[in-house]
């Protein structure tokens, strides 16, 4: 599977996300992932989650991200940064008008690369719901193999532990698969603004 590198870009009809990025997994960076991430209104992550080993970080370039960390709400404005360590539940949307430019950090990003691009290359698809989930035995297998990069607070966590397996079984022996290398392609390539990567660095 490639890995990402400075310029590439990937796109998420459904939630309204657009990622360019500016530290790839495969720049000799160690294993980080840093992008310019444009979010247009409305747009928002596929819901409320929580990385056990990932760290993230947001710092809003211009817009507004609304932002819920561990069940408290607050609005990020331009220079707004929040960090959300490994095991805090978060969601975020734009809240605003105009679209919202954040950059985004993340560490360790390989595996959160291959989850998200699996994620969004299924929404380009056309095989998500209008909140870019995909159909449960789907969610099943990638939510099964990438135990250590994510997990949804819905169903709740008793619930998964038990069914996840299940499905992800039957997921598979159906023909679905936790990635596909076609998903890992970027939808295209451009050079970022010096002024990102200084950032990002």
């Amino acid at each position: 599977m490639p890995k990402s590198h400075r310029g590439a870009v990937y796109l998420n009809p459904v939630t309204g996300e657009r990622s360019l990025v500016l530290i790839g997994t495969g720049d000799d960076r160690g294993d980080r992932l840093a992008v310019h991430l444009s979010v247009r209104p409305g747009g928002a992550v596929v819901g409320a989650h929580y990385h056990p080993t990932v760290t993230e970080r947001f710092r809003v370039l211009s817009g507004r991200l609304e932002v819920l960390l561990d069940g408290s709400r607050s609005t990020l404005e331009p220079g707004g940064d929040v960090t959300v360590s490994p095991g805090t539940v978060h969601d975020w949307w734009n809240a605003g008008d105009q679209p919202a430019e954040v950059l985004v950090d993340v560490v360790p990003g390989r595996r959160f690369e291959l989850m998200v691009t699996t994620l969004w290359g299924l929404a380009r698809d056309g095989k998500t719901n209008a909140k870019g989930m995909p159909n449960p035995l789907q969610l099943a297998v990638i939510g099964h193999e990438f135990t250590d990069v994510i997990r949804f607070t819905r169903p709740p966590a008793p619930i998964q532990k038990v069914l996840f397996p299940a499905l992800a079984a039957v997921g598979r022996a159906r023909g679905y698969r936790p990635v596909y290398p076609e998903h890992a392609e970027p939808q295209g390539h451009e050079e970022p603004d010096p002024a990102l990567i200084a950032l990002a660095n």
